[in-house]
């Protein structure tokens, strides 16, 4: 795919986002919206996976470790095929199969129920090796949260990686710098990220996070690096793509109301309006 074409569906996947999460009264728009780039390279373009065969064996596995931004994942898995996208308006609702974050028991298609932080990465790591131990070619891939790596389970599972050389397993971090109480450096500084994955035996690469160029050469370096895992630090902006969610921590877990809703949609309708006039 093209980087216009990505971008055009990475933002009919934040329209999803949002509609998701006003449609619930509640969730996760914030960081949902900084990586919906992530997801969309990942699932458009970087993933074996087939939506019609959602458990077929030789499928790539994707982990959402901050399994609180689920309506990004489950955005970008309706706009791939798995589920229809009107689905979205019954995230967290009594019955739905949209739960408040992933569960492998409801929705084909997700590889591991996720949400306390820090243990998807570990979950990740056990995927890899079970893939090296049985000589599967599928590769792994998780999503973290920069606030999430001030859990100490992030780094016991970065250990094993490293130790183990699991050059199948790709750890990516959206780097937003926020995270629910405010700026990391304030909360808890988990700051070098690339240097304390480099302290594991990560093969490192930081990039823009929302700049397909730099997300399409970070996953071609990953591919070819062997003998250590990596870990790509994407540096994003939080509310991406909504002008009033921008930067800004108040929407790290809050629904807009109606008046909210409109403005975040008409933002993300004249970025549609703005990539096809690119596009002709």
């Amino acid at each position: 795919m093209t980087d216009l074409e990505l971008k055009k569906i990475a933002n009919e996947v934040r329209k999803g986002i949002v509609t998701a999460v006003y449609s619930a009264q509640s969730g996760h728009p914030g960081g949902s919206l900084s990586a919906a780039d992530i997801f969309t390279y990942l699932y458009f373009e970087e993933m074996n996976i087939d939506p019609e065969e959602p458990k077929k064996d030789d499928r790539d596995r994707f982990v959402l470790s901050k399994g609180h931004t689920a309506p990004g994942l489950y955005s970008t898995m309706a706009n791939r095929g798995y589920f229809p996208v009107e689905e979205l308006k019954t995230l967290r609702k009594l019955g739905s199969r949209l739960q408040g974050h992933p569960s492998m028991q409801y929705l084909p298609g997700i590889d591991m129920s996720s949400g306390s932080l820090g243990q998807g990465i570990a979950a990740a790591c056990g995927m890899a090796l079970g893939a090296k131990i049985d000589n599967k070619d599928f590769r792994v891939y998780t999503l973290l949260g920069d606030g999430e790596c001030e859990e100490g389970e992030v780094w016991e599972a970065s250990m094993f990686a490293g130790a183990k050389k699991l050059d199948n397993l790709v750890v990516i971090v959206d780097n937003n710098n926020l995270q629910i109480d405010g700026p990391i450096t304030e909360v808890n500084n988990p700051y070098p990220l690339d240097k304390k994955f480099e302290a594991f035996n990560f093969h490192v690469i930081n990039i823009n996070g929302n700049d397909f160029d730099e997300i399409r050469a970070a996953f071609k370096e990953a591919r070819e690096t062997k003998g250590m895992p990596t870990a790509i630090i994407a540096k994003t902006t939080k509310g991406k793509g909504v002008s009033f969610m921008e930067n800004a921590v108040g929407w790290h877990g809050k629904a807009p109301n109606d008046e909210q809703y409109a403005v975040a949609m008409a933002d993300l309708d004249k970025i549609s309006d703005d990539l096809n006039k690119e596009a002709n």
